[in-house]
């Protein structure tokens, strides 16, 4: 028994006409009419009683009939769900991003998103750029929203679609000395006690800001360390320490710091989408599609 068996059936039974069910099916009426014969034998038992002026379904028909429309109807969702998941419109999509992508690319990615795929189940997961890097390789990401370059074995099995460089920021005490200034030479930071990440958080970053510092005369020496940029500004705020940082971490406003450009100026590559170079989930894919459209 095949699936065409069952629409056989419940084609003549919708329409309690040989030939107009033909019809529906695309077929002529002989084959249609052997394709049910065919059913009954198998089955031993009648399913339509016939006559040359009207066709009924046996209490055998109705039984099968009702099945067969459940199993029609299994088979149709399966066919649905496999094509959906085929062209990458269902499934889950685990995310990692670095605090400052969430004011950055993170929203208008997923607003993207989500407007082409919404069946898709997006988990996000807020850590460091190396430890996105270490999750994709070990297949515990799908894709991460971080801060190039990578290193060693990431830089080679990753691939990474950038999003545009950033300029980098002094961010200071709402009351402190140099907050009012139009641009803060850099070499007027060299005796602030700094709050920064550990550089194996983010070492690329880490290094252009250290890079930054050596330009202003002095060795970049870390008072205090955190790991999100946004606890960084959180504890800038408390008066005790300065730091630089990404602009894009200056989107989201507060009153008890200042964001000043520094001189020189300096950029940074701003977050970017990394995924494994031979992940093959049509997913990720629609991810990384849609990330190049923006």
């Amino acid at each position: 028994m095949e699936l065409r068996h069952l629409r056989c059936a419940v084609a003549v039974a919708d329409a309690l006409h040989f030939g107009r069910a033909a019809r529906s099916l695309g077929i002529a009426q002989p084959p249609l009419s052997q394709q049910i014969r065919a059913l009954e034998d198998e089955l031993g038992v009648r399913l339509f009683e016939r006559s040359s002026r009207r066709v009924a379904l046996t209490s055998a028909g109705e039984a099968f009939v009702a099945e067969a429309r459940g199993v029609l109807a299994g088979a149709d969702r399966a066919t649905r769900a496999a094509r959906m998941a085929g062209r990458g419109d269902t499934g889950r999509l685990v995310v990692g991003l670095v605090g400052s992508a969430a004011h950055a690319v993170l929203p208008g990615l997923m607003r993207a998103f989500r407007a082409r795929h919404p069946d898709v189940e997006v988990t996000l997961r807020e850590m460091p750029t190396a430890a996105q890097a270490a999750a994709l390789l070990a297949g515990d990401l799908d894709a991460g929203l971080l801060r190039p370059p990578l290193a060693g074995e990431a830089s080679h099995r990753l691939d990474v679609h950038a999003f545009g460089d950033e300029p980098l920021v002094a961010v200071v005490p709402a009351g402190h000395r140099l907050a009012a200034r139009p641009r803060i030479p850099v070499r007027e930071l060299a005796r602030e006690p700094f709050v920064m990440f550990p550089r194996a958080a983010g070492p690329g970053l880490y290094d252009q800001i250290a890079a930054l510092c050596r330009r202003g005369g002095f060795v970049l020496s870390p008072a205090q360390e955190a790991v999100q940029m946004q606890t960084i500004v959180g504890m800038v705020a408390t008066g005790l320490w300065i730091s630089i940082v990404p602009s894009s971490v200056a989107r989201t406003a507060r009153p008890d710091v200042a964001f000043v450009p520094v001189a020189p100026h300096a950029v940074t590559a701003g977050p970017a989408l990394a995924w494994r170079r031979d992940d093959p989930s049509p997913v990720v894919a629609n991810l990384v599609k849609t990330a190049r459209a923006l």
